[in-house]
């Protein structure tokens, strides 16, 4: 009888453990949370999960739905929370799909295309679920630049390329004395805006550094940001894109292709500092190093900053697999050494404006290998407004007037420069040769031109030529435009 007991009592607790293990597998995760951020071209859903889980994603039509299904999942968490404002999605539907599992449908109002992928626990997160919605044709900026000032954009970077490879050994100049088979006049000069893109740091489910009261980097940047955008598109001749305007994410990598798609002159990234300790304080500016930081606090924030990607959980690299190996190398030393220098100038005028408005933490530009910097074709700094580690800059990073003093700083130290070096095509170099030469008829270089060839069709001395033009040398670009001075 005691071993019949026994043996009872064995296959209740086996019979116990089994539906116990049965249940948890049926229910071996939950969504303790949803988050949704809203772009101009896409919105990410967030699921935070209790554990792994795997998803299926897919599209129904008439009416639009993405239908989201999660094996042994339930949902721990009210989707009706959720902000859907300024998103394609108008309502979340939720439930329990054939078979078990949980399935969450989204109800949308225009066509997007899916894409989904789950993340591991990091230091901030736990499991998630990523589900990206990109909207078809949108633009990733609200006010994307018109296509002719993109097409004019685009000869200036075609016509210094070229030059860059006429530069290369090996390569063969036009002859000097052989005039271009046809001449062209010069066309009404273009005055374009100069483009300044404006890139508030972190954004969406990465906060960036928060303060000893709650400050989140990524919501003082933003509203920085945007007030140096105002600065921006505020004055004559500029003009400002904001890689982001919302509180969403974008990897390192897109704020500078968004750059480069909307053919911008320079690149300014706006990030708030922080520390271990609360003492340190004042502004910061960053270039990019090719061979590594100039000091080790450099080092440390580049890695720190190139981290956030793993938050976002995106990734991309630098393509020029239409170039040849060796062209590729020479091409981008030069246009990084060339955007390099640009960006050290640039910088070292932006110190000296924040030094009027802010304590500065280093008295130098500094260099560190950011990705957010790496745009070989762009001049482009990183700017730490201050430490929002400390206690006393959190409270004044917080204040409005302090926020407009810094983005007046940085764009005055832009605008110095751009008015001293103002681009070809640009509005403030037609402004400055019309003061220098209000009189006299214009000739805009082509291919093949050489400074003798247009002063002995125009009937005027080479020097005077150089002279009305401020030119040094022998060295033309194709596109620029060249006032002809009065025999």
């Amino acid at each position: 009888m005691e071993m019949k007991a026994a043996a009872a009592r064995v296959y209740r607790l086996l019979t116990v453990s089994f539906f116990a293990l049965a249940a948890a597998n049926v229910q071996a995760s939950s969504v303790e949370s949803m988050r949704l951020w809203a772009a101009p071209d896409h919105a990410r859903l967030v699921f935070d999960l209790s554990a792994a889980t795997s998803a299926n994603v897919f599209s129904l039509q008439n009416p639009e739905r993405l239908v989201i299904d999660l094996d042994d999942t339930q949902m721990d968490t009210d989707p009706d929370t959720l902000p859907l404002n300024d998103s394609a999605i108008t309502s979340v539907r939720t439930g329990t799909r054939e078979g078990g599992g949980l399935r969450v449908v989204l109800e949308l109002n225009r066509a997007v295309e899916p894409r989904h992928f789950t993340l591991t626990p990091n230091d901030q997160y736990g499991h998630r679920l990523v589900v990206d919605l990109e909207y078809p044709g949108e633009s990733a900026v609200e006010n994307p630049i018109d296509p002719i000032e993109a097409m004019i954009r685009e000869q200036e970077i075609q016509a210094q390329r070229a030059t860059a490879q006429a530069q290369l050994p090996g390569s063969v100049a036009p002859p000097i004395n052989e005039a271009p088979a046809e001449v062209q006049e010069a066309k009404p000069h273009p005055r374009r805006d100069i483009i300044i893109a404006v890139d508030a740091g972190h954004g969406g489910e990465d906060p960036g550094a928060i303060g000893p009261s709650g400050t989140r980097e990524k919501d003082v940047v933003l509203e920085i940001a945007r007030r140096l955008a105002s600065e921006v598109n505020g004055t004559p001749g500029f003009k400002a894109v904001l890689t982001r305007d919302g509180d969403y994410y974008i990897g390192l990598r897109q704020r500078t292709a968004l750059a480069r798609e909307q053919k911008a002159d320079f690149f300014v990234s706006i990030h708030a500092d922080a520390f271990t300790s609360p003492r340190p304080q004042g502004s910061s500016v960053y270039a990019l190093s090719q061979r590594g930081a100039t000091s080790e606090t450099a080092q440390w924030l580049a890695d720190s900053e190139n981290r956030s990607d793993l938050i976002g959980g995106v990734d991309g690299s630098l393509s020029l697999r239409d170039k040849d190996q060796v062209l590729r190398g020479v091409l981008l030393d030069l246009t990084m050494t060339a955007t390099l220098n640009d960006s050290l100038s640039i910088g070292g005028q932006v110190l000296e404006q924040l030094a009027r408005v802010n304590r500065l933490h280093k008295s130098r530009v500094e260099q560190a290998g950011f990705m957010v910097l790496k745009s070989p074709d762009i001049p482009s700094l990183l700017i730490e407004v201050g430490f929002i580690s400390n206690p006393d800059e959190e409270r004044r990073l917080r204040d409005p007037v302090h926020q407009g003093g810094l983005s007046q700083a940085i764009f005055s130290g832009l605008r110095d420069h751009f008015q001293r070096y103002p681009p070809p095509a640009s509005l403030l170099a037609w402004q400055r040769d019309n003061q220098r030469r209000p009189s006299g008829n214009e000739y805009r270089i082509q291919s093949g031109d050489t400074l003798s060839a247009i002063a002995v069709r125009h009937g005027v001395p080479v020097n005077q030529l150089k002279q009305a033009n401020d030119i040094n040398g022998d060295v033309i670009r194709v596109g620029q435009v060249l006032q002809i001075p009065r025999s």
